[in-house]
């Protein structure tokens, strides 16, 4: 049995260079988020850079509202939307 303490953990010696072990992993960690972060980040901008290049060459408008009219008339083949239909 082991009763009174006697110096059994570690010196100051490891304790010290575990804790620089622990900083160098976090920075790597942190590192390699940023790079995740930046490579996600251009992915998203080049996705939707392709997007907009798509819709233009459909010659599509994008998303139309449900509730305005757009451009046209009525009688002209247009669409009034929702709020076209108390006027």
């Amino acid at each position: 049995m082991c009763f009174g303490g006697g110096g059994g953990g570690p010196s100051e010696k490891e304790e010290k260079a575990a804790a620089e072990q622990r900083v160098e992993a976090e920075d790597t960690q942190r590192e390699e988020a940023e790079k995740r972060a930046t490579k996600k980040r251009e992915d998203i901008t080049e996705a939707l850079e392709k997007r907009t290049a798509d819709e233009g060459r459909r010659g599509g408008t994008g998303r139309r509202s449900l509730f305005y009219r757009g451009t046209g008339m009525r009688g002209a083949g247009g669409s009034s939307g929702f709020l076209g239909r108390f006027d």
